[in-house]
């Protein structure tokens, strides 16, 4: 197999593809596309065990939908040490990189939090936001991304512990019981509240291993290392967290919550993320199977703004897009069911033309 030297100015089409995936099924949600689905196909139908994986678990389980956000995570931190050292390139010194990364974070911080404003129609300080956790995470990960592998490893590896024995001390006999474990201990402390679906704000101390091992990744896709070797390594990283993880949960010892984040969920969900790396870049930047990627790589050109867009605006188009939808087929007798399936994938496809119309135009938000 080749042995490519990837370049920080180069741009990673299998990470673009990958990161416009995670928008995508991000903007469906959005566009209540998983919802129509399982309208269309409630629990006893043959197809909803399927697209039940969609949403995510209620407590100890793992479904499809709880790895996206780990995913996203995940990507953000692949992403780091090529805009790190393509800034550095640019002449920007590391006080101005500093300086970057610090007012990107605010700015997460407070679109997580205004998010939450948004839906809640108050002023409310709550923390449980991706865009929040990622603010944590993409700063911790920017402390230690220039430190050695070994280095790296143990302390993503010191913040799962450090998260299991918080929640164990806390309540030893029963640490992970929705409600009335340590980091619902911490809300109310932080918030004075805690959320009705198990969510908790220092989730962001165990995910940061995500950003952290994607910066790892990061590092090792710009080495001089053969495409072989990296792909190697990522599979068997990827292996070994599934074993990890999945191992974890099915001995007891910790159950796989990804509302709370337990160790066992974050080895899991990191053992996915780091197999989706491995396969994407295998058939997309080293067999150059590349052409379907396109519709993808628009969605991810703008992640903020389109997750931002279908979070605040998502549920005003789906209803403008209704008076047009129901108008023009509800004569026909649809059902009511497949009415809101359509409409779900016409604000889809208006989320995806917005992404499409912004890269022809060659805008993209930057934060």
């Amino acid at each position: 197999m080749n042995k490519p030297i990837v370049s920080p100015q180069q741009r990673l089409v299998s990470l673009d593809a990958y990161r416009g995936i995670t928008m995508f099924l991000l903007i469906a949600e959005s566009a209540l596309i998983y919802r129509g689905l399982l309208e269309l196909y409630p629990e006893g139908t043959w197809l909803h065990g399927f697209f039940i994986q969609f949403t995510h678990h209620p407590w100890n389980g793992l479904r499809f939908w709880d790895l996206i956000q780990p995913f996203f995570m995940f990507i953000v931190g692949v992403a780091m040490p090529f805009s790190l050292n393509r800034r550095l390139a640019q002449s920007e010194d590391r006080k101005k990189v500093t300086q970057h990364i610090l007012r990107r974070c605010l700015l997460l911080f407070l679109f997580g939090t205004g998010l939450h404003c948004f839906y809640s129609k108050a002023l409310v300080f709550e923390l449980w936001n991706v865009l929040t956790q990622l603010s944590f995470t993409i700063l911790f990960t920017y402390l230690f991304i220039k430190k050695p592998f070994k280095v790296q490893l143990i302390v993503s590896v010191a913040l799962l512990v450090l998260t299991e024995v918080l929640y164990r001390i806390y309540q030893p006999e029963s640490p992970f019981v929705k409600g009335e474990n340590f980091g619902s201990f911490t809300d109310m402390l932080l918030m004075g509240k805690i959320n009705n679906g198990g969510w908790v704000a220092i989730n962001c101390i165990p995910t940061a291993a995500h950003t952290l091992w994607g910066a790892m990744c990061g590092n090792y896709l710009l080495s001089d290392k053969s495409s072989t070797s990296k792909i190697r390594a990522f599979a068997v990283a990827g292996l070994v967290g599934l074993l990890i993880g999945y191992g974890l949960d099915w001995s007891g010892i910790t159950p796989i919550i990804k509302r709370i984040s337990t160790s066992s969920f974050v080895f899991a969900s990191g053992g996915w993320a780091l197999l989706a790396l491995a396969f994407f870049y295998w058939l997309v930047d080293i067999k150059k199977v590349q052409s379907w990627t396109f519709p993808f790589i628009i969605v991810g050109m703008n992640p903020i703004f389109i997750y931002l867009f279908a979070g605040l605006l998502g549920r005003w188009l789906f209803d403008f897009l209704s008076i047009f939808s129901y108008g023009f087929l509800d004569p026909l007798g649809l059902s009511e069911t497949l009415l809101f399936f359509v409409n779900a994938c016409l604000t889809l496809a208006a989320f995806w033309y917005l992404c499409f119309f912004l890269y022809i135009k060659k805008i993209f938000f930057k934060i």
